[in-house]
């Protein structure tokens, strides 16, 4: 289907990181019917509040950025919620939007989809060839089903489901809890709040030598809206930049970044997860859409950000 501004675009989860950026993207270039409900407003595990809601605004187009997520430590806590509410989440937006005739779906998921000793770069063909990484398989398994229901989708009725798996996101809107957030984040905190109390050591998970990719989520939000305004010939694209480094490497880069002059001490007894996990992101490219943001100039934005929003955060001694 052909987009114009005056497209009714619902943005499952548009006050989180990625749905924010995505809101904001879209309102940056014109698009004007922008719908969004609140959790509270809305409970996308709730089928029913779901079709209704669905059977009263009619989206056009509706892009799911909407998931329960969370690190090592989170999944681990919680593998049941983790499966079943991201299964009840999407289901429910899936089933709702082909019931109503919604015409281009945009599902978002995550590149711990795919096998933890895939060959590297990962290949969406790599999808379901091997046992995933055991402490985000109850996540990863929910973002599986919803690929496949949108393949199916596609396949059974001709209507433009898509699937984008991003890499490992950053941005404005993280979660910096040091509790539930993923590496980045976590990072930025704890280097500021080390450097706050007079440059104390640092202490990080695991050995530093796993390998990440990193988004920031406005590259994201970009190739979102580009998926919105081309045709994609295929069910699957992966997201992200194509170059990784370091856990180790990432360290330093945000330990300059953010100013600490202290030691950092790797815990060793804490979990890695994958080795690396870095896309192929060349399906993507050929479509024509790359990655724009580098990953120091992204840090820099996101720490910008945290800076101006910490005294919404909760107060963490170290």
């Amino acid at each position: 289907m052909s987009q114009n501004n005056n497209t009714k675009i619902y943005i499952a989860g548009h006050r989180g990181m990625v749905g924010s950026a995505i809101w904001r993207a879209l309102e940056a270039k014109g698009y004007s019917d922008l719908i969004g409900r609140t959790s509270a407003e809305l409970d996308l595990r709730n089928q029913h509040a779901v079709d209704d809601f669905f059977s009263t605004e009619k989206p056009e187009v509706v892009i799911d950025a909407a998931a329960r997520v969370g690190g090592i430590m989170a999944n681990n806590t919680f593998p049941y919620q983790f499966l079943m509410e991201n299964m009840q989440i999407q289901n429910n937006l899936i089933d709702a939007s082909f019931n109503t005739g919604v015409q281009k779906f945009i599902f978002l998921g995550s590149s711990c989809i795919y096998p933890k000793l895939a060959p590297q770069p990962l290949r969406e063909d790599y999808l379901l060839t091997g046992p995933l990484e055991p402490t985000n398989e109850w996540y990863a398994v929910a973002k599986i089903t919803g690929v496949k229901a949108c393949e199916a989708i596609r396949m059974q009725y001709g209507k433009d489901y898509i699937s984008l798996m991003p890499t490992n996101l950053y941005g404005p809107f993280d979660n910096f809890d040091l509790n539930t957030s993923h590496v980045l984040p976590a990072m930025i905190r704890k280097f500021h709040l080390a450097k706050e109390s007079g440059n104390l050591p640092v202490e990080l998970w695991g050995s530093g030598t796993p390998m990440r990719e990193f988004l920031f989520v406005e590259d994201l939000a970009d190739a979102v809206v580009f998926a919105l305004e081309n045709e994609f010939h295929d069910n699957l694209y992966n997201v992200g930049t194509g170059t990784d480094l370091t856990i180790k490497a990432l360290a330093e880069l945000v330990q300059k970044i953010v100013g600490h002059t202290g030691v950092i001490i790797w815990d060793s007894s804490k979990p890695d997860g994958t080795p690396r996990k870095l896309m192929d992101v060349s399906k993507m490219e050929k479509a024509g859409w790359t990655a724009k943001i580098g990953l120091e100039e992204g840090i820099r934005m996101t720490y910008g950000w945290f800076l101006e929003h910490q005294g919404s955060f909760k107060e963490l001694k170290i």
